[in-house]
């Protein structure tokens, strides 16, 4: 099995993803969708985890070689960003929603130099728009962003050309598209179901 098939798998297997095509979920921004991720749980699963943060260090190996450090998303990739840091020997920080309104006021937490090479660790990405705000602060900070890495991307348009605009890569453990096929061969839903899911991603 592949590596996004295996992610795919595992995300289903530990219900990280919630399908529902029928009964579809409310995001934050009002969307009603048939699928909702919470790749929180993966933390909680030690053979999932390991499966993660393994080919994380795979993906940063393979495109992003020069890395000098890992700078987690707030909140979800924090932990992950640690942990991968850890396998790799790398110092890792972490990009705050916001700065602090007390103390050093920091936005970034963790050493950053001016002209470190960095890859940003992210959980989940749809639109792509909290992720690029790390990036923004952190070529704020003069860090050479080199790109970001991610357990699993919806694919969306929006967040695809984002993404372009910005001159930012995103390489991710797995997609809607790897995860939909995977969801009809172990029963988890029809190829009907499947077909509405690539549909609703697709019309957003």
């Amino acid at each position: 099995m592949i590596l996004s098939e295996k992610i795919a798998a595992d995300l289903l297997q530990i219900k990280a993803v919630f399908l529902r095509p029928k009964d579809p979920f409310t995001w934050a921004s009002g969307i009603k969708s048939p699928i909702y991720c919470d790749n929180r749980l993966t933390l909680s699963d030690v053979a999932v985890r390991e499966d993660i943060e393994n080919g994380l260090v795979e993906l940063i190996r393979t495109y992003y070689p020069e890395a000098e450090i890992l700078m987690g998303t707030s909140t979800a990739g924090i932990a992950h960003a640690a942990i991968t840091a850890t396998k790799m020997n790398l110092p890792m920080g972490y990009v705050r929603s916001g700065a602090k309104d007390h103390g050093r006021q920091n936005q970034i937490e963790g050493k950053l130099l001016p002209g470190q090479k960095v890859v940003v660790v992210e959980d989940l990405i749809s639109t792509a728009g909290s992720c690029l705000e790390v990036v923004e602060v952190l070529r704020q900070a003069e860090a050479v962003v080199l790109g970001i890495v991610s357990i699993f991307t919806y694919g969306m348009k929006k967040g695809i050309d984002r993404l372009a605009v910005a001159k930012v890569e995103n390489h991710s453990l797995s997609n809607l598209d790897v995860l939909a096929e995977v969801a009809v061969k172990e029963g988890y839903i029809s190829d009907k179901e499947k077909n509405e899911l690539i549909q609703f991603r697709n019309n957003l």
